[in-house]
């Protein structure tokens, strides 16, 4: 129902083995990929998957290692022949970013759309999905991701003869429409039941533990989170510049009752971050030091 796929784990630079932080997600024909670092293209190119359903990106910041990877990625869909237009979402900032960064890719067969966000916390529709995003505390500003996919409650049969709503009508109302037949209006609530559980995946990075970190994730399906570091003597350095540790992340996991979290953007100089799991899934069990072009299908549960 809904891909997932870490394409790099990086922070600050890409390692031979190691691309820089992205995430490409796929969902009813439309792809979404939030930050878009060095190496983005060869990290897709190396999962197998297509740059052409890449219909919307999302920065959290505009640090080198989250953008500078975007005029590459623009110029090939445009060697595509690409058409369909491209929106890109991001801090305020984000027009001028991309107009800089387009000097070396000026012209291009499809329109590009800057949707930039101004306030700690904004939520957008499209594409069949709910995407929020939530100011957290970098040394810039910068925001995290959530991506929720909503999941109308089972169709009553019994409710729609009781109503006389014809069959003809019923997929209509299934999902989600509202119809008028013969001097009636026939709408979802009248044969739908209560709303059941949808797909939640969360993104951050970049950022020092914040509760705006902790009220968004909650109860999320699958949360990645940056863990710079994975040596607990780091927390000053972590602090310092504004990063996390793996035991940080891992407590906001928890605290927040995630089903599964992945780490991501790791420092460089973290070579083995499986070395430092075991503290870490004592206080998480579900957490995972993700490896580049770590992929998840999430689909609705059964409840």
């Amino acid at each position: 129902m809904l891909d997932v796929c870490l394409l790099g784990t990086g922070g600050m630079m890409p390692l031979p083995y190691r691309w820089l932080t992205s995430l490409m997600v796929r969902y009813n024909g439309s792809s979404l990929l939030i930050d878009c670092g060095e190496g983005t293209q060869i990290a897709i190119k190396e999962k197998g998957w297509s740059f052409k359903p890449i219909d919307v990106i999302c920065f959290t910041h505009y640090h080198g290692d989250h953008i500078s990877g975007l005029p590459g990625l623009l110029l090939t869909m445009g060697n595509a022949d690409r058409t369909e237009p491209l929106t890109l979402i991001g801090p305020k900032g984000l027009e001028r970013v991309v107009n800089a960064l387009r000097v070396i890719a000026p012209e291009l067969p499809f329109p590009v759309k800057c949707i930039e966000i101004h306030e700690p916390e904004e939520t957008f529709v499209m594409n069949g999905y709910r995407l929020k995003a939530f100011r957290v505390n970098h040394n810039v500003t910068c925001y995290g991701y959530t991506m929720e996919i909503d999941r109308a409650g089972k169709f009553d049969v019994e409710r729609a003869n009781a109503a006389q709503i014809p069959q003809k009508y019923w997929g209509v109302l299934q999902g989600g429409g509202t119809v008028e037949h013969e001097g009636q209006t026939y709408t979802p609530d009248m044969v739908l039941g209560p709303a059941r559980k949808g797909i939640k995946v969360a993104y951050c990075t970049d950022t020092r533990p914040t509760d705006s970190i902790r009220n968004n994730v909650r109860y999320s399906d699958l949360f990645i989170c940056e863990g710079m570091y994975g040596e607990k003597d780091k927390i000053k350095k972590a602090k310092e510049y504004k990063h996390m540790t793996f035991l940080e992340a891992a407590m906001i996991a928890k605290e927040a009752e995630v089903k599964e979290m992945w780490l991501t953007h790791y420092s460089p100089s973290l070579t083995r971050p499986e070395d430092y799991m075991e503290e870490v899934r004592a206080v998480f069990p579900g957490v995972v030091a993700a490896k580049d072009r770590r992929t998840v299908e999430l689909v609705f549960s059964d409840q």
